[in-house]
């Protein structure tokens, strides 16, 4: 496998630091609202990330942090008159029904903000004492100039962002450089706070990071994922801190998503075309929303609109109707050996050979999930053309609908189609199927069609195929 290292701006082969065992940190929701479609393309990438190398063999250990405490979620909680906690608590709640339904596995560790606050003091501590940082009235500071890496991952220049940053920035009194950033921060009045050796407070956002990574997965980690916004300066900052702190590399690979573009203009409150999951599915399945992301490479921009969705769920619903038909086939057609036709049958397990080779050389280069889908897709039309071939083995076709389902998964799409068996289906709609088939043979088309639409008000829909009709529900 390569990936792209942002560090190197360049694609490296993937190397473990431990044979057959990966280590990954991905950055987590601020959790004072539902997530945003900008938030569910990392957790859907890095999730996929996850599912591949798992799919590979490797054992990975999946660290994923929630932001309980930062300056957006006290002015929510104090907003609504409740707690920072509770604000919190209701949104990581919120945040795992989201999360469940787009497929995304629970990370090994997940942890809070403030549930690390002593792996916290104890980093900060340690970059105080090998000079790294300093205290003022306000807070604990990081020091940049005295990290000589810094702008490694950014390749931005020091002096050009103390430059531009004099500029802008609230200045603290005391600070050595415009860019230093707050470790800890001294409390006020009415905010959370723990106590600390430099007073009561509460962590700033980028020291909470570099803990739970050095906490739940060691000192140095194999990858760290997150968005291109992160890159600087909180991916940035995490490296000062952490090789500062612990005197070692910090993480071998480094992997960011582009950003989503609404309609082609990038996602913003301001700008109005701010869209939160929850908003998406009154009109779209959480399915399509992680197909949708999957369709394109996580590097590049993606554009988000009406049209684009409609042809995510298109290709969506080809697959998962691939599947059901395949099956059903499969399971409904009497197919002898004497009678398999050898070429139609060695080209569907060429076809099956070709989509695993293709699916894992898509995924190997820089997890192109777009490629990836191109092969299920091929997989899917050469499974559909031998359906209608009658010498094809029906364990052949069982087995391409089972690569087709277990290429998906890995993936993290659902690619079975909820159908009901025979015996699971209402006994009064069985019979109104029986009767609509006795209609058509008799050629009384119209009681056929009338007893469709009976069928079709119980919430079942009916589908005729050479093996039969196919019923499921709608």
């Amino acid at each position: 496998m390569r990936i792209y290292n942002t560090m190197t701006r360049s694609k490296e082969d993937f190397i473990p630091m431990e044979p057959g065992k990966v280590k990954i940190y991905a950055c987590g929701p601020t959790v004072y609202n539902y997530f945003h479609l900008g938030n569910a393309r990392p957790f859907i990438t890095f999730d996929t990330l996850r599912r591949y190398l798992e799919y590979m063999g490797y054992k990975v250990e999946f660290c994923q942090n929630f932001t309980d405490i930062d300056d957006k979620m006290i002015a929510r909680a104090n907003q609504e008159g409740i707690t920072v906690r509770e604000l919190a608590d209701r949104y990581i709640a919120e945040y795992y029904v989201d999360a469940d339904k787009l497929h995304i596995l629970r990370p090994t560790y997940q942890p809070r903000a403030t549930e690390t606050i002593d792996a916290i003091i104890d980093m900060i501590s340690s970059l105080i004492e090998k000079g790294y940082a300093y205290e003022l009235e306000d807070g604990v500071y990081y020091d940049v100039a005295k990290f000589e890496r810094y702008g490694c991952l950014s390749h931005f220049d020091l002096d050009e962002l103390r430059e531009n940053a004099g500029d802008r920035a609230v200045q603290s009194e005391g600070k050595q450089n415009s860019v230093d950033f707050a470790l800890w921060k001294k409390k006020k009045p009415g905010e959370p706070s723990w106590d600390s050796p430099w007073g009561e407070g509460r962590p700033g956002w980028h020291i909470e990071c570099s803990a739970m990574i050095r906490k739940y997965l060691g000192v140095t980690i194999d990858i760290h994922g997150g968005g291109q916004d992160l890159v600087f300066p909180h991916h940035e900052n995490e490296i000062a801190q952490s090789e500062a702190a612990n005197d070692a590399p910090f993480v071998h690979y480094w992997m960011h998503n582009g950003f989503i573009n609404i309609d082609n203009e990038k996602m913003s409150k301001s700008a109005g075309n701010f869209f939160t999951v929850r908003d998406i599915v009154k009109e779209y399945s959480y399915d399509v929303i992680r197909f949708f992301v999957l369709t394109g490479h996580y590097r590049m921009p993606i554009n988000f609109s009406a049209e684009l969705l409609q042809s995510a769920k298109n290709g969506l619903e080809r697959i998962t109707n691939s599947v059901m038909n395949v099956r059903f086939v499969g399971n409904n057609t009497e197919r002898m050996v004497p009678e398999t036709d050898k070429e139609a049958a060695a080209v569907l397990s060429q076809a099956m050979e070709n989509a695993k080779h293709d699916f894992i050389s898509s995924m190997d280069d820089d997890l192109n999930t777009a490629d990836a889908v191109t092969a299920i897709f091929e997989l899917v039309r050469a499974a559909n053309t031998a359906c209608i071939q009658p010498g094809v083995p029906s364990a052949l076709l069982l087995s391409s609908a089972d690569l087709i389902v277990e290429l998906s998964n890995v993936l993290g799409i659902a690619a079975e189609a909820d159908m009901q068996k025979a015996s699971d289906i209402p006994a009064e709609v069985m019979d109104l199927v029986e009767k609509r088939t006795a209609a058509k043979q008799a050629r009384d088309f119209a009681k056929s069609d009338e007893i469709r639409d009976r069928i079709t008000a119980l919430g079942y829909q009916i589908k005729d195929t050479a093996q039969g009709p196919q019923v499921g529900k709608i």
